[in-house]
This record gives structure tokens, C-alpha cells and sequence, in this order.
């Protein structure tokens, strides 16, 4: 596949500034959730209350129209707001909320989640940005300080496809294979694992989906022969909770399931040399709830 050109880079950064633009016009003052009744800006609410995300929650997304608390709103992905405020009627006569400046033109595709009037968006360079919904405001910034030179190593730009929030933390998966947990209140660091063999061509571009304290993450890199898999990670510690490989490796090996076992026998030839690939970067279509 062919790298973006700099017109490219610069149409779809323009085009996530749109989305930012877009999401604050849907959400509209119902954004702001349970802000509004006590009157408390969204960077000021206590830090127990904020994303305060969790299963429950999103399976009744629909009672809360305001927030889009999931990728794909609900876990279903349908990506449908409910909200008829803006309808074909009046949206000649939308303007201009507010615009936030990214700093880069490198390529954005994040669907920003939005909770409680704050939103939280995946950026370029698989950096995070916590936004007031309302004002435009930023809230905090953080930069995971993804090598340069991993951009060797991606189909289609330096790109992120957008956070998880779960029960007060953001999670991102990086370009160089991290997964990372993070405070929503302030952005700091909770913790980091690497899911990837840094050594090998992997990446991470897609959106990490969480249920049951489980954020679950794969990974890219099939232009480059990697052996793809899906991970669950505890989402308070971070520990390794499971790992399902999508193709078998080398069968000089021991299998990691009974499942790669019987995928083996209807192989042929030494796929295992060439990795076999098969990396889900988009893990929902492999797990679901």
C-alpha cells in the first residue's frame, strides 16, 4: 500500500479538525452530562468521578445520547447518535463552536470518545489529548515518545485510530507495541506494557476495546510477515490476563492451544518462516463480549 502523500497528510488533518468541530455540534450542550447540574467545569470534578466508564454503562448508551462513551458509541459499533437535534432540516445553519490546533500535519483517524463533557481523542504519533467538550479547552496532553524511526515500519502514516476509557483511565495503544493506562483526571502515567516483540515489525494503529476489566488489544503488521495475536490485559494492573494467536507458528514447537493444534494440520508448506501474519488490528471483529 502506498504511503500518503503531504496533500494527503494535510486533507485528513484537516478533516479530524472537522471531527473534533463535528462531535462538539452533535453532543451540543448535552455534553456536559452531570457538569451541568452542579455547575463544576469538567476539568474540576473529582478524580473518582471522572470516566467513570464501565460495562453497564455503555450497554445502556442509548439512555445518555449526550456522551459516545465507547469506539462506535456502543458495543454493537453501530455508530448511530440517537439525537435529533441536528437533523437535514437545520444543519446548513450549524457554525463554528470551537477548533483545537493538533501539532502535526501527519495523518488523524481517531473517533474522539466523549464522557461527562470531556473529550478524550487518540492523536498522530499515538499521542492523547483530554478536551472540555464545551469550551475546546485542554484539559492535559500526554506523548508516549514513539521513536521516529518507527514510522519505517507502518502501511499508512504514523496514525491512531483512538483511546479506551474504563472506570477513570484512558487506554492507548502505541506505534512501537505499548499499551498504556493513564489517569483520565490528570493524564499521568498509571502503567505500560509491551505487548509486541520489540525486535519484529509490529505495530499498533487500532482502537483497544475493554469489557469486564479486560482491555483487550492486537496489533499490525502484515506487510511485514509478523504473527498476529489478541491480548487481555488486567485494567487496573496491566498484567496479562490471555493471548489467542490467529494462525499456528512453527509446529517444531509447542502449540499454544489446542485450537492453533487443528489449525496446523489444514496448513501446508513452512508457513511459519514467513511469520504467517494474520495480525487483527482491529481486535472487536475477533472478541466479543
Amino acid at each position: 500500500m502506498c504511503k500518503p502523500s503531504k496533500i494527503q497528510n494535510n486533507f485528513i488533518a484537516k478533516f479530524m479538525r472537522l471531527t473534533l468541530l463535528a462531535s462538539v455540534a452533535i453532543l451540543g450542550t448535552s455534553c456536559s452530562g452531570g457538569d451541568s447540574d452542579t455547575g463544576e467545569a469538567p476539568g474540576d470534578v473529582a478524580a473518582e468521578s471522572v470516566a467513570n466508564v464501565d460495562g453497564a454503562r455503555i450497554a445502556a448508551a442509548d439512555n445518555e445520547p449526550g456522551n459516545w462513551l465507547a469506539h462506535g458509541r456502543t458495543y454493537s459499533e453501530q455508530r448511530f447518535s440517537p439525537l435529533t437535534q441536528i437533523n437535514a432540516d437545520n444543519a446548513a445553519d450549524l457554525g463554528l463552536a470551537w477548533y483545537y490546533d493538533l501539532d502535526t500535519d501527519r495523518g488523524q483517524e481517531a473517533t474522539p470518545i466523549v464522557v461527562d463533557g470531556v473529550m478524550y481523542v487518540g492523536t498522530a504519533w499515538s499521542k492523547v489529548k483530554a478536551l472540555n467538550a464545551v469550551s475546546g479547552e485542554l484539559l492535559w496532553a500526554y506523548d508516549p515518545e514513539v521513536p521516529g524511526q518507527k514510522a519505517v515500519e507502518l502501511c499508512c502514516d504514523v496514525v491512531n485510530r483512538g483511546v479506551a476509557v474504563w472506570k477513570g483511565r484512558v487506554y492507548i495503544g502505541t506505534l512501537d507495541g505499548r499499551l498504556i493506562a493513564l489517569n483520565a483526571a490528570t493524564g499521568a502515567l498509571d502503567w505500560e506494557v509491551q505487548t509486541t516483540d520489540p525486535g519484529l515489525p509490529f505495530s499498533i494503529t487500532g482502537a483497544p476495546r475493554v469489557f469486564n476489566d479486560k482491555i483487550i488489544i492486537g496489533n499490525g503488521g502484515s506487510e511485514f510477515g509478523v504473527r498476529g495475536y489478541v491480548s487481555a490485559y488486567d485494567t487496573a494492573s496491566g498484567e496479562l490476563v490471555w493471548r489467542f494467536y490467529t494462525v499456528p507458528g512453527d509446529p517444531s514447537l509447542p502449540f499454544e492451544s489446542e485450537a492453533m493444534e487443528m489449525a496446523a494440520e489444514t496448513w501446508t508448506g513452512q508457513w511459519w518462516k514467513m511469520a504467517a501474519a494474520a495480525p487483527p488490528g482491529m481486535p472487536w471483529s475477533t472478541i466479543r463480549n
